[in-house]
């Protein structure tokens, strides 16, 4: 029997969604699996522990923003999403592709300070994810995810914030365990 792409969605207010990813890379990798991993808000001109250790992995690592929302203005966000969109949605299409992660992508998705439906539009983000190729599993990952994507998907997990630093001791993000 042919193996089954499966659509893997990890949402919610808590910490661990990209970790959680990285956890089904590593297992992938391990598993000899050819893995790309896109980051849809996160910066090429900035370093993250984990792009430093995929990358040390073989893994294609590509980060695709230019940072979060309140550091740009949104049509520099704007133009980021239309180019991001246009490199994922050829890589849904790659048939060589075992596991695709689409880290942020909820994220990107769920922006609503500014229009982005005519640069990543959800109706073709769903179908283009609906029509990638059958073997290929994706990870989504990011707050906020679609309903139609949870619809979607063949796992969802939500994860909560219980207690965070952040919130809770006033600590910013630190090396390592946030970048």
């Amino acid at each position: 029997m042919a193996r089954k792409g499966m659509l893997l969605v990890y949402t919610g207010e808590g910490k661990g969604k990209t970790t959680a990813s990285l956890g089904v890379t590593l297992r992938a990798i391990g598993r000899g699996m050819t893995v790309k991993y896109f980051q849809f808000i996160k910066s090429p001109e900035r370093t993250y522990g984990e792009q430093i250790a995929l990358r040390k992995l073989g893994v294609e690592t590509i980060q695709l923003g230019i940072g979060f929302t309140w550091t740009k203005t949104p049509e520099e966000h704007r133009e980021a999403l239309k180019k991001a969109w246009q490199i994922v949605k050829k890589e849904l299409q790659d048939e060589t592709t075992d596991l695709l992660v689409l880290d942020e992508l909820n994220n990107a998705l769920a922006i609503s300070k500014f229009p982005i439906d005519d640069v990543l539009p959800l109706g073709e983000v769903l179908e283009a994810i609906r029509n990638r190729p059958a073997t290929m599993h994706l990870v989504v990952t990011g707050r906020s995810a679609h309903p139609d994507l949870i619809a979607m998907a063949d796992l969802v997990s939500t994860v909560d914030a219980t207690k965070h630093y952040y919130s809770e001791q006033d600590v910013t993000a630190m090396k390592g365990l946030e970048f």
